[in-house]
C-alpha cells in the first residue's frame, strides 16, 4: 500500500488500442458519438496501487444555562510566502473547492486570484433548489406511488446540481457537510423521501456560507434528520410503561456533529490524563440531552402533498419533557423550543466544536492529515472571524482554502503525508464538469451509483448509516499509512472490487454516457492529433498537472497507438487520454 504522497508507479500500464465506432468522428459537439473503449486497460493493474488491500411549539418555560468556558483562541501562525499562482495551482485549488475544474474556471481563478474567486462565489445567488426542481418536474403528484412512497427524482436532482450547478463552491461545501452531518435516503421511514432528502440538501446549501450555529438549528429541526436519527416522535419518559426518550440524535449530535468523543486542544490534538484520552461526554450526558429533544415531530401528518417535509419540526407539548436536563456541566429547563435552542447554544460554545468541525472540513476539502498548525489556524477562524463572530462559515472556508498548507503546491507535491484520495463521486463529477456533461432532457439519468460491483460504491445522499461512507479517523490496517499514524478516510471504500467497478463504470460513461447524459469532447478532439497537447490539457484540467513524467509518457504511448487514419481516431484518442488519466494513481491521489 503506497503512502498518500507516493502513489505506486504506472509501469503496468499497457498502451492498448481503442477500436473504432459506428458513430461520426467529427469534432463538432453534436451529434455526440459513442466512444469505443473496450480492451483499453486492465483495471486491476491500474488500480492495484490505490486501495486493493423555527417552531410552532409552546416552549415558553424558563431556561437556565451554566456554560463551560471555551478555551482561549489560539494565535494564528505567520503566513509563509506561497509561489505565484499557475494554471496547475488554479486547477488544484478547484479540485479542492469544487466538484471539478473546467478550462473556464481555471481561467477565472487565474484572472481573479483565489481570494477574489472565493469572494465572488460567496456573492452568487443560490442555484435552483432541490425542492423547487422536484416540484417543477411534477414529482409532487401523489397519484404516482413512486413519488409518494419511493424516491423518484432524487438522484437526478443531486447529480444535476453537483455537475451543472452554477454555484460550485457552495455545492462542494454542502456535500462536505453531508459527509458528517449524515442523512441517507435509504434510512428515511417516511413518505415523500425524495422531497425530504432534497429539503435536507437545501438546508446544507442554504447554510453553507452562513453560521454553523444556525446550521445546527436547521439540522436539528429537519424532518429528514428527525426520521433518520429517530428524534421525530421521541417522547418524554413514561414511568407507567418504562419508556424513555430516544437517544440517537442526542448521541450523534455530540459525537459526530459538534464535539467528537475526546476532548481536544484547539489544534485538534487529543487531551489526555496519564496517557489516557479524556472523554468529551458521558452516557448520562446523552440521556439528559435526549430529554431536550422530546416532543419534536413534523408540523402535521398530511401526506397529500410533500409540504411538511421541508417545514421545520415543531414541539408537540404532550410529548415534551419540561423538567431540567443537565449535561456537559450545564443545565436547561422549561422545555419547548427555548430548551432546544439553549442546548444547541451550549454545544456551540463548547471548546471542542471549533477544532472538531474545522478538521472534518479540512479532511474533506484539502488533506486527510492536516498538521496541528493548520487545524489550529482554521479553528481560530471558527472561534472568531475577526469581528467577534463565532461559527462564521465564510471565515472557516477562507481559512481552509487560503491556508499555506492548502496553497503551497510545491510543498504538497514533495510531502509524503499531504493530500487525499479522491472519493468515487468526485471522480465522476470531475470528469463530468471537465468535459461539459449535460442532460438536454434534464433527466440526469445517472441514478444510484452505490453498487460496489457495478458502479462507484458511493452515491450522494445514500450512506447507509450516520457514520457515512467513510470515517474521518480511518486508516487502512496493515499498511504503511497505518504504521505512520496517518488517516486516509476514502480508503475505507477503496477495495479491489470497488476499484475495478469504478474503472469499468467510468469506461462506459466516458465512452457513451448514460441516457442523454453525455460529454462534449469537441475541445479535446481538436487537440487529439498531437498526443502531447491532448494529454497535457487533460492532465491540467483533471489532474491539476500532477501526472508524473512516466505516467504522461505511458498515456501518450497508448494515445499514439491509435492511428490518426483509424475510424473515429480523434474521438478514441481523446477517450484513451481521459480514461487512463482517471485510472492513474497520480490522479486518484490529489496532493
Amino acid at each position: 500500500m503506497p503512502m498518500l504522497g507516493d502513489p505506486s508507479s504506472f509501469d503496468d500500464l499497457e498502451g492498448e488500442t481503442l477500436s473504432g465506432s459506428d458513430g461520426e468522428g467529427h469534432p463538432a459537439p453534436k451529434p455526440r458519438t459513442r466512444l469505443e473503449t473496450h480492451g483499453i486497460v486492465s483495471a486491476s493493474a491500474l488500480l492495484a496501487a490505490c486501495g486493493s488491500d423555527g417552531s410552532s411549539g409552546s416552549g415558553s418555560g424558563l431556561v437556565t444555562v451554566t456554560n463551560p468556558t471555551p478555551a482561549p483562541t489560539p494565535t494564528p501562525s505567520p503566513t509563509p510566502t506561497v509561489a505565484a499562482l499557475t494554471a496547475q495551482g488554479a486547477s488544484r485549488f478547484l479540485a479542492q473547492a469544487t466538484m471539478g475544474a473546467t478550462r473556464a474556471s481555471i481561467d477565472a481563478v487565474l484572472n481573479s486570484g483565489i481570494a477574489g474567486w472565493i469572494d465572488a462565489q460567496f456573492a452568487l445567488p443560490r442555484d435552483t433548489s432541490h425542492w423547487d426542481w422536484l416540484m417543477a418536474k411534477g414529482f409532487n403528484d401523489a397519484a404516482v406511488n413512486a413519488n409518494l412512497n419511493g424516491q423518484n427524482g432524487y438522484d437526478a436532482s443531486v447529480w444535476r446540481q453537483a455537475i451543472a450547478g452554477n454555484d460550485p463552491l457552495r455545492q462542494r461545501v454542502s456535500l462536505a457537510l453531508l459527509d458528517f452531518l449524515v442523512v441517507g435516503i435509504g434510512g428515511l421511514n417516511m413518505p415523500w423521501r425524495a422531497f425530504s432528502m432534497g429539503a435536507y440538501h437545501d438546508v446544507l446549501l442554504e447554510h453553507a456560507f452562513g453560521n454553523y450555529r444556525d446550521l445546527l438549528g436547521a439540522v436539528a429541526l429537519s424532518p429528514a434528520m428527525g426520521s433518520f436519527l429517530s428524534s421525530a416522535g421521541s417522547r418524554k419518559a413514561d414511568a407507567s410503561n418504562g419508556s424513555m426518550p430516544d437517544e440517537n440524535f442526542a448521541r450523534e449530535l455530540m459525537q459526530l456533529f459538534t464535539l467528537g468523543v475526546y476532548q481536544l486542544e484547539q489544534d485538534g490534538s487529543v487531551r489526555t490524563s496519564n496517557g489516557v484520552p479524556l472523554e468529551t461526554y458521558t452516557l448520562d450526558d446523552v440521556s439528559q440531552l435526549a430529554r431536550v429533544f422530546t416532543g419534536l415531530n413534523t408540523v402535521d401528518f398530511d401526506n397529500s402533498t410533500p409540504a411538511r417535509m421541508r417545514t421545520p419540526m415543531r414541539i408537540w407539548v404532550t410529548a415534551n419533557e419540561t423538567g431540567s436536563a443537565t449535561f456537559l456541566g450545564a443545565t436547561v429547563s422549561g422545555g419547548g423550543m427555548a430548551a432546544v435552542n439553549a442546548a444547541l447554544d451550549i454545544l456551540f460554545r463548547h471548546p471542542n466544536i471549533a477544532p472538531f468541525v474545522s478538521k472534518q472540513l479540512i479532511q474533506r476539502l484539502v488533506t486527510s492529515n492536516p498538521s496541528r498548525g493548520y487545524v489550529g489556524r482554521v479553528a481560530a477562524a471558527f472561534a472568531n472571524n475577526g469581528s467577534g463572530v463565532r461559527g462564521d462559515m465564510k471565515a472557516v472556508i477562507r481559512a481552509i482554502l487560503l491556508d499555506p498548507e492548502a496553497r503551497d503546491d510545491a510543498a504538497a507535491l514533495a510531502s509524503t503525508t499531504a493530500g487525499r484520495l479522491r472519493d468515487p463521486v468526485q471522480r465522476l463529477t470531475n470528469w463530468a464538469r471537465a468535459f461539459g456533461v449535460t442532460s438536454p432532457s434534464d433527466a440526469w439519468a445517472i441514478g444510484d451509483t452505490s453498487n460496489t460491483t457495478l458502479r462507484l460504491g458511493q452515491s450522494i445522499g445514500r450512506a447507509s448509516s450516520v457514520f457515512g461512507f467513510m470515517r474521518p479517523g480511518y486508516s487502512p490496517p496493515g499498511t504503511a499509512m497505518a504504521q505512520a499514524g496517518m488517516t486516509a478516510p476514502e480508503f475505507q471504500i477503496a477495495t479491489e472490487q470497488t476499484n475495478i467497478a469504478y474503472i469499468n463504470y467510468m469506461q462506459s460513461l466516458v465512452g457513451g454516457g448514460t441516457g442523454d447524459v453525455k460529454a462534449d469532447y469537441a475541445p479535446m478532439m481538436a487537440l487529439a492529433s498531437d498526443s502531447q497537447k491532448l494529454v497535457d490539457e487533460v492532465n491540467l484540467i483533471l489532474a491539476a498537472g500532477q501526472l508524473r513524467g512516466a505516467t504522461v509518457t505511458a498515456i501518450r504511448t497508448a494515445v499514439d497507438s491509435i492511428p490518426l487514419t483509424a475510424n473515429n481516431a480523434t474521438l478514441n484518442r481523446t477517450g484513451a487520454a481521459i480514461l487512463l488519466t482517471l485510472a492513474s494513481p497520480d490522479y486518484l491521489v490529489l496532493k
